[in-house]
């Protein structure tokens, strides 16, 4: 367990005793896993893990397009209050009806931005995108549907542009806030399917965005977070290939708090030697440099916060309040 979790603990327990956002009786700890822990809400007041504006459009939207919540209960998020779905969701939904103040916050990261355009429902931002269909070949249902955040390689959030030069841009968005990965290979799953066999097509393509030439095995790939990376940098290829919802180029944004460091640890031994940190590493596998971005949980924040739109200064409060670190050095 990392450092910077155990912290967050401490923190977001103090912030559901002491800020103004909950209902008293949510302020009681919660039930998570079987055991009650500080850290979490009671089940029946999961939905005050969202930002206020959001109690009741979020759930509604994730029910309409039959998303799953992270560790939900009766189509309510996570009671955890360190759950990165719920960070994630927290910090982007907002925008999905205000582009303006989505272009302000992506610009910085993406200067060739011209226009947000929406995703669906008319909406900037959506969650838990798997694609238009099953480009990664990931075993689906007896039912024959896929589920949006769960059971496939899905991104946490999405939004699609308009650049300077006329193309169509989509960005998935991988969120990350305080995981932390452990030296497990993830080769074999636990029923003994061998999820190389699972992928192995996508490597094998002349244009697979994984550097070959540098990397020691495929199966090096098959540690966290390097294989969420894999995954997710496949089905932007995939959905590129394909041009779905009319992109040009579909590429990949990861999001991660610098405080964090526990998740910057080399987890796959064959990668030790390319890097310092996960992220190091994993820029240095791309065919295509411009199809992976990293950025802070800080420097994002402090994008926005610097702009200060009035139409989002709820939003700025509440965030401040609940992730301190986001604004502690500026």
């Amino acid at each position: 367990m990392g450092k910077f979790l155990e912290m967050e603990k401490d923190s977001q327990t103090g912030f559901k005793q002491h800020s103004p956002y909950f209902l008293d009786n949510a302020r009681l700890d919660g039930v998570y896993r079987k055991k009650s822990r500080p850290f979490c809400i009671p089940l029946e007041f999961s939905e005050q893990n969202l930002f206020p504006e959001i109690r009741q459009s979020a759930p509604a939207f994730f029910k309409n397009h039959g998303i799953k919540w992270h560790d939900g209960h009766n189509g309510k998020p996570s009671n955890h209050l360190c759950s990165s779905q719920v960070f994630c969701v927290n910090f982007l939904i907002p925008f999905a009806d205000k582009p303006d103040a989505l272009k302000m916050l992506l610009e910085p990261v993406y200067p060739e931005i011209s226009t947000m355009l929406p995703v669906e429902d008319g909406i900037f931002v959506s969650f838990e995108w798997i694609g238009e269909r099953n480009y990664l070949g990931e075993k689906i249902a007896r039912n024959g549907k896929r589920t949006r955040g769960a059971n496939f390689t899905s991104a946490d959030a999405v939004v699609v542009f308009e650049r300077n030069d006329t193309k169509r841009q989509i960005v998935l968005i991988e969120w990350k806030y305080t995981e932390a990965y452990g030296f497990s290979p993830l080769k074999i799953a636990s029923s003994g399917t061998d999820r190389t066999e699972i992928y192995r097509h996508l490597f094998d393509l002349d244009d697979c965005p994984v550097n070959k030439e540098i990397l020691p095995s495929f199966e090096d790939l098959f540690y966290e977070p390097f294989y969420q990376f894999m995954r997710q940098q496949f089905l932007a290829n995939e959905m590129e290939k394909a041009h779905e919802m009319g992109a040009d180029l579909v590429s990949v944004l990861h999001i991660a708090p610098s405080i964090n460091t526990d998740f910057q640890k080399i987890t796959s031994p064959g990668l030790k030697e390319l890097g310092s940190s996960a992220i190091e590493v994993w820029k240095k596998l791309q065919i295509n440099p411009n199809k992976f971005v990293s950025v802070t949980t800080e420097e994002l924040f402090g994008i926005i916060s610097k702009q200060n739109p009035p139409e989002i200064a709820p939003w700025m409060e509440y965030i401040s309040k609940r992730y301190p670190w986001l604004s502690a050095d500026s």
